[in-house]
C-alpha cells in the first residue's frame, strides 16, 4: 500500500510543475532547461534499495538511443548517485538529488510523510512531452514493486 504523502501530485494533461535538484558533481539543475525534449521523469525512495537500483538498471538498458531523457530523482546525495552510476555503468539516465531543494518532495506531492521511509520520494514515473505537459503518469502503491517500464516507454515514444 502506498505510504501518506505530501500534497496533490501533478496529472496527465496539467503543466510539470517546477523541479530543482542537484546533479552528480553538486551544480543545481533544473527540470525546466529539458524542456523540448520527451523526458521520462523517474522518482523513488533511494538507489541504495534493491528495487530502485533494478529500476535504474532497467531503464539505463531499455532507454539507450531511444532519443529522449531520463531523469531519477532521490533524496540520495550527489556522491551516492555518482557512486552508484560509476558502479553500475549508468549512462543513459541523468540522477538528481531532491536533498537541497525539496521540490520533489514538496511542489510534486510526492514526498513520504509518515512510516520508516518518511523523508523520502514515492516511487512515480511521468512522461513530460516536449512543451512541459505530462503525458502519461504511473504511480506504483508498492514501494518494493517495479513500474511498468513497457508502458511508460511506449508512452514516451509516442511523443516522439
Amino acid at each position: 500500500m502506498l505510504p501518506p504523502l505530501k500534497g496533490s501530485m501533478p496529472q496527465v494533461g496539467q503543466p510539470a510543475p517546477a523541479l530543482r535538484f542537484v546533479k552528480q558533481d553538486r551544480s543545481n539543475a533544473e527540470l525546466s532547461s529539458l524542456k523540448g525534449q520527451v523526458v521520462i521523469l523517474i522518482a523513488f525512495p533511494s538507489l541504495d534499495t534493491s528495487t530502485c537500483a533494478v529500476e535504474t538498471r532497467t531503464f539505463n538498458k531499455l532507454a539507450a538511443d531511444l532519443g529522449f531523457h531520463v531523469l531519477v530523482i532521490t533524496v540520495d546525495t550527489p556522491f551516492a548517485m555518482k557512486r552508484f552510476c560509476v558502479a553500475e555503468g549508468i549512462e543513459n539516465v541523468e540522477t538528481g538529488s531532491d536533498f537541497r531543494f525539496h521540490d520533489a518532495f514538496e511542489n510534486w506531492g510526492i514526498g513520504i510523510t509518515a512510516g520508516p521511509l518518511e523523508g523520502a520520494l514515492a516511487r512515480v514515473v511521468w512522461v513530460i512531452d516536449r512543451e512541459g505537459i505530462i503525458r502519461y503518469l504511473e504511480v506504483v502503491p508498492e514501494l518494493g514493486k517495479e513500474p511498468a517500464y513497457d508502458t511508460a516507454l511506449t508512452a514516451a515514444k509516442e511523443l516522439l
